[in-house]
């Protein structure tokens, strides 16, 4: 079970949306904390086992964690799961949700696991202030980007060539 969840209502189609979310190197776009995202390991998009690395900040803090995509289904939910060295730090679960009666419409979900052992979170959090409040305020932002990013292309894909 998740230890954060928010959802937004887009102004854009579920594909377009998934879309968005499932291009990892664009989430410094949306993000308050991951500045870029880039694949490693030969991999070139979000799939099942594509691995990447997070390149984050927070102030003058800056690290760098190991992704593994491990759920994906196309057009509806993208998950993966964080490392940071040999520790298991979160797993972050996107999944996009057709509005049935205007499919020019959708919801976005984020989701956000704590996956650090439970003897790192106390000195961790103390250290670099709470995870569960940077990453709520972290997935509002988040949201709240990629619906301006995906309404703004859903508007341009609406326009008529000229």
């Amino acid at each position: 079970m998740a230890d954060l969840r928010e959802s937004l209502t887009v102004d854009a189609p579920a594909d377009l949306v998934y879309d968005l979310v499932a291009d990892l190197p664009r989430m410094g776009e949306w993000s308050p904390e991951c500045e870029r995202v880039t694949w490693r390991g030969g991999a070139t998009s979000a799939a099942e086992g594509a691995k990447f690395f997070g390149h984050n900040k927070a102030g003058a803090v800056r690290w760098v964690t190991q992704g593994e995509v491990v759920t994906v289904v196309p057009g509806r939910n993208l998950a993966f799961e964080i490392s940071f060295g040999l520790l298991k730090i979160a797993r972050w679960e996107y999944f996009v949700v057709p509005d049935d009666a205007d499919p020019s419409t959708c919801t976005v979900v984020e989701e956000w696991t704590d996956r650090r052992p439970l003897w790192y979170r106390a000195p961790a959090d103390r250290l670099l202030g709470s995870r569960m409040k940077t990453n709520h305020r972290g997935i509002v932002t988040t949201l709240a980007n990629l619906r301006l990013a995906a309404e703004s292309a859903s508007r341009n894909e609406a326009q008529p060539d000229r």
